[in-house]
């Protein structure tokens, strides 16, 4: 048996796995599940994903995650749309089946959802204003620094000596365009936030990337505590993406800057170390 067949096998043997798990609505019936609805913010944060169109759909590596996964299981697709603060509460009051928006793998998330493994690794960068001359974390001492409320990018702006911390509420429709407006004004100095989203901004005239910390944030889908089986099934189709090549790919089409994660990655999750 040469090497494609025994992956070949064992794609085969995930996809039987998690079909005979038989996954279900969650809305107090057996019904099986024929569609996945994923939750998100709808903002322009390209390379991970661009603002909606008319019918729903979406661009960018996380989108193409949620077709990889939702092809997988032989699932519809469709996007529901909330403010960042209403991402977790949808799980549990059944607006959505998953949520796939940025989720890094947290001790405090973990306490109100479960995750798949991940699909994405990231650091965290730190941008300021061009020409501030801000370039590491010392330099932010008495400076104003912001980052989405009970993140894990304020949790480590506030290892900043002599900064303070300034936090970006997730009801906001686009926290990410308010911390940006924020620093061109000058309201705050530097904002905290994962290495992907900063990408386009490498050549915006307005702001300069000061450093970036190696956190290795995990991003998983959060999934009700209440669907376990829907959470193996995502696993499993993540698992079979992974094994056959059509994640790395997808990593590379859309964020070419940044190193795949998932070659050498151990097995074991660190909630400790997310978004």
């Amino acid at each position: 048996m040469t090497g494609s067949d025994i992956r070949l096998a064992f794609v085969n043997d995930r996809l039987a796995r998690f079909a005979a798990s038989h996954p279900t609505t969650g809305k107090g019936t057996d019904t099986p599940m024929t569609s996945l609805r994923l939750a998100c913010i709808d903002a322009a944060a390209a390379p991970l994903f661009h603002l909606a169109t008319a019918d729903g759909t979406r661009d960018g590596y996380e989108p193409a995650v949620g077709a990889l996964l939702a092809k997988t299981l032989g699932w519809d697709l469709s996007w529901v749309f909330l403010p960042w603060a209403e991402l977790l509460p949808a799980l549990d009051d059944k607006r959505a089946d998953a949520v796939l928006c940025g989720q890094g793998i947290t001790a405090a998330r973990l306490a109100v959802a479960d995750f798949t493994e991940p699909y994405g690794v990231f650091h965290e960068s730190v941008l300021v204003r061009s020409g501030s001359g801000l370039a590491s974390a010392a330099d932010l001492a008495g400076k104003q620094v912001g980052a989405i409320a009970g993140s894990t990018n304020m949790a480590l702006a506030s290892t900043f000596a002599g900064a303070t911390t300034v936090g970006f509420g997730g009801s906001s429709a686009d926290v990410f365009g308010d911390m940006l407006a924020a620093l061109r004004s000058g309201e705050v100095d530097a904002v905290v936030d994962d290495d992907v989203v900063f990408v386009p901004l490498a050549d915006d005239p307005d702001f300069d990337l000061a450093f970036t910390v190696q956190t290795g944030n995990r991003w998983g889908l959060a999934v009700s505590k209440s669907r376990p089986a829907l959470l193996d099934a995502l696993d499993e189709a993540l698992a079979t993406v992974k094994d056959s090549g059509q994640l790395e790919a997808a990593w590379k089409q859309w964020l070419p800057a940044l190193d795949y994660p998932f070659a050498s990655l151990p097995d074991a999750q660190s909630p400790d170390t997310a978004e």
